[in-house]
């Protein structure tokens, strides 16, 4: 998911320096959102994953 997050954020700077604004700004909030889910599930990970086996 961060790896997904990492190329839009790329695939955003590649195209403001070209000047195509709009998909930048698209691939710029898709980058967000994955990068947020990741954090969600990488919290929650943390949370349940260390619980000891009964």
């Amino acid at each position: 998911m961060l790896s997904w997050s990492i190329t839009f954020i790329i695939i955003a700077i590649i195209a403001a320096v070209l000047g195509f604004g709009g998909i930048a700004g698209t691939a710029a909030g898709i980058a967000k959102v994955l990068f947020f889910i990741f954090l969600v599930l990488f919290i929650v990970s943390l949370i349940f994953g260390r619980r000891p086996k009964v």
